[in-house]
């Protein structure tokens, strides 16, 4: 068996049932009820799109009438009728559009997605693109739209859209609760590769690909259970050591095998096959990356975290630039002004429980090398080294009383406003690392530098987040591909949420 022929890119084009169901290595004949479901099921991995779109559009709809409809009692009856037929053409042309922007940027393409932030990041970006682009046209109309009712569909539109798409994930769910609707999937890899396939899969329930079992490769260190990467720490999938064998399948029931091991050779293919085929599963991989030696800037396969590729540098535009700057800015100064009698508390209780400044103050490494000094509410005692790797778990010897819950709810980081402010930090971006720590990256880690590192980010978003920064490249890299001032807020409203959840 050869690994071209067996092999088959798993990606945001490919990673759907139907792929799967056409995959030749299944093994095993299905009966006529197991046809059926198989039939039932891409029927409804094809209508998940359209189904989607359609929410989208009556989405945009409603939010343009709610957010019309509180102006209606300032109306007479006689222009009553003619606001609400100007209503339903801006609300049906704006939906329209929407949807049609969401589809040019691939948004209805089946995909699987860690935490959800380029839906929300597309909420945000292309209701206001289409709102701004008719505006013109609006005022040009001379229409009884108040200026207050168009300020609230900017806000209606994108709060809405986010709202249902948090509602279609949580139907999709439901749905697929039991394993009634989905594959069972045993991922075959080592095992932070793992990790973020099933987080992408668990937060992709359209998908129809359900983690039951992770079947690590022994290159990494053992862990009992890999959990589901997000705001809570649920969905523990069992691990197991490899290689790959049927029993293992058989116990677990799966119906694929999904083997996520780069640069997997033919042999190792050819005995995984071996093990699918006796257990009468399909089979599925991962591409060859190419060990990220791919030409510089193309990206050889994206599974939304998982990358495997070569980054060229990147130019940031002015505008994207100039934005972000202004609101970093004027953001950090407001928070900083708001949030001052909090600071001074906090840094009254961090004295008075151990002996020590209230602030730490440490060099780290920032855009392109530089350093600078970051600043943090101290967590630990004044003994403990100052430059060494930070504690991974809350019982840590090192961290006080009071630093235990500062770290827990992250307010130990509030003093980096301040970096934010004299513009060494960004709110968003990759976090800075200890110089001691950089002086070991390679050349796939040193691009985290291309960008102003941030207080929040992806990796914080994600309950990778336990393990250290450097061992988790792939949240970055996406950043660093991916981002937009549109990005930007959405990882800044998935922190909020994330915040007030208090984990």
């Amino acid at each position: 068996m050869s690994a071209t022929g067996q092999q088959f890119v798993l990606d945001n084009k490919a990673a759907n049932t139907e792929a799967f169901a056409a995959n030749p290595c299944s093994g095993k004949a299905s009966t006529s009820g197991k046809e059926q479901f198989i039939t039932t099921r891409t029927l409804l991995s094809k209508a998940a799109p359209l189904c989607e779109a359609t929410a989208d559009f009556f989405t945009v709809i409603l939010a343009i009438l709610m957010a019309a409809s509180l102006d209606f009692p300032l109306h007479s009856a006689g222009s009553m009728r003619t606001l609400i037929r100007e209503i339903a053409v801006i609300a049906i042309t704006a939906a329209a559009f929407v949807v049609l922007l969401y589809n040019a940027d691939h948004a209805y393409r089946r995909s699987a997605s860690m935490l959800r932030i380029r839906e929300t990041e597309r909420a945000i970006r292309i209701p206001v693109q289409v709102l701004l682009t008719m505006l013109p046209f609006i005022l040009s109309l001379h229409s009884r739209f108040s200026d207050i009712s168009i300020f609230r569909v900017f806000l209606f539109v994108p709060l809405f859209l986010i709202l249902q798409k948090q509602m279609l994930t949580a139907s999709g769910r439901l749905f697929r609760k039991g394993n009634s609707y989905g594959l069972r999937v045993a991922i075959y890899g080592s095992g932070s590769i793992c990790r973020r396939i099933a987080s992408a899969l668990f937060a992709s329930p359209l998908l129809a690909l359900h983690p039951v079992v992770v079947i690590d490769d022994g290159k990494e260190p053992f862990t009992e259970w890999s959990f589901e990467l997000g705001y809570r720490r649920h969905c523990p999938v069992p691990v197991r050591r490899g290689p790959v064998a049927a029993l293992h399948l058989q116990s677990c029931k799966c119906e694929l095998l999904l083997l996520a091991i780069p640069n997997l050779s033919p042999e190792e293919l050819a005995e995984a096959a071996r093990a699918a085929k006796r257990a009468g599963v399909q089979i599925a991989c991962i591409a060859d990356p190419g060990a990220y030696a791919g030409p510089p800037g193309i990206e050889t396969i994206e599974f939304d975290g998982l990358f495997m590729t070569s980054i060229a540098d990147l130019d940031t535009p002015w505008h994207y630039a100039l934005a972000k700057r202004a609101f970093d800015v004027a953001l950090s100064f407001l928070l900083l002004v708001l949030l001052a009698p909090l600071l001074m508390a906090i840094a009254l209780l961090i004295r008075m429980d151990s002996a020590g400044p209230a602030f730490f103050i440490q060099k780290r490494v920032g855009l392109n090398g530089r350093l600078f000094d970051i600043y943090k509410f101290r967590t630990m005692h004044v003994d403990a080294p100052k430059y060494d790797i930070s504690p991974t778990t809350p019982n840590d010897r090192r961290i006080t009383r009071i630093g235990r819950f500062l770290r827990r709810t992250s307010l130990d980081e509030l003093p980096q406003l301040l970096n934010v402010f004299l513009g060494d930090m960004s709110l968003v971006g990759p976090r800075p690392e200890m110089p001691f720590v950089v002086r070991r990256y390679n050349t796939r880690h040193r691009q985290r530098l291309q960008v102003v590192p941030g207080i929040t980010g992806l990796w914080q978003l994600s309950a990778d987040r336990i393990f250290r920064i450097h061992e988790n490249i792939e949240y970055d890299l996406y950043y660093i591909r991916n981002r937009s001032f549109f990005m930007d807020m959405a990882i800044l409203l998935h922190t909020l949420f994330f915040a007030m959840r208090g984990v």
